[in-house]
């Protein structure tokens, strides 16, 4: 299911300010040499992650799931001076293709890959944190969610990615373990009152979660 017509979203992505070259880099060799690259995060998604970090005026956020490290270093374009990011990544061949990348942009210095399970590492970080991004394991984000809301920055959000599950959330159900988990994901969040979320349909869906 296209959620998007194709025509739109190209006519999107043409209009969005085009990625500097090392992440134009990165997406190439992503896509030759990593497997599932429609994991990456491209130019409309990014652009967007960069824009909430600026907008929040984020100093420290949190990744979970790294995968290429495309958007970390999206996100570290909104970053101010002295901002920092660290980025949790399951995979070690993952996380050794994001270091390298990470370390051949201008933002060296400021994005961290942690190896292990995401949640061993959240629980030795102390925070807070002003953005928090999940996009990992599907059937981990409830976890990943309450493991993050106690280390969230006053004023801050938690971006949640793909919670449409290319409308399969839409289909009652569904055998797929993760689509099971994505909407119960996001009737969770929607029934919390102690939550404020906004599920925008960019791509294939971004859920944006304060506390109300």
């Amino acid at each position: 299911m296209d959620l998007v017509a194709p025509a739109v979203a190209a006519y999107a992505e043409a209009h969005v300010t085009p990625p500097p070259d090392y992440l134009v880099r990165l997406d190439a060799e992503a896509r030759a040499l990593l497997p599932f690259p429609s994991m990456l995060s491209g130019p409309v998604v990014g652009r967007l992650l960069e824009t909430l970090v600026a907008f929040r005026g984020a100093r420290a956020v949190l990744e979970i799931g790294t995968y290429a490290g495309a958007s970390a270093l999206w996100m570290a374009r909104g970053l101010p001076p002295g901002g920092a990011i660290v980025t949790c990544e399951l995979d070690p061949a993952h996380a050794a293709f994001a270091r390298r990348h990470i370390a051949a942009s201008p933002h060296a210095g400021q994005v961290e890959v942690r190896l292990g399970p995401a949640l061993e590492t959240m629980a030795a970080l102390d925070g807070p944190f002003d953005l928090v991004f999940i996009d990992a394991d599907k059937t981990g984000y409830t976890a990943y969610l309450d493991a993050a809301l106690p280390k969230l920055a006053p004023g801050g959000v938690v971006v949640a990615d793909n919670v449409l599950r290319s409308g399969r959330v839409l289909t009652a159900g569904s055998a797929d373990p993760d689509t099971v988990a994505m909407h119960a994901f996001n009737e969770r969040v929607a029934g919390d009152p102690s939550l404020a979320a906004t599920l925008l349909t960019v791509r294939d869906g971004l859920l944006l979660i304060r506390r109300a």
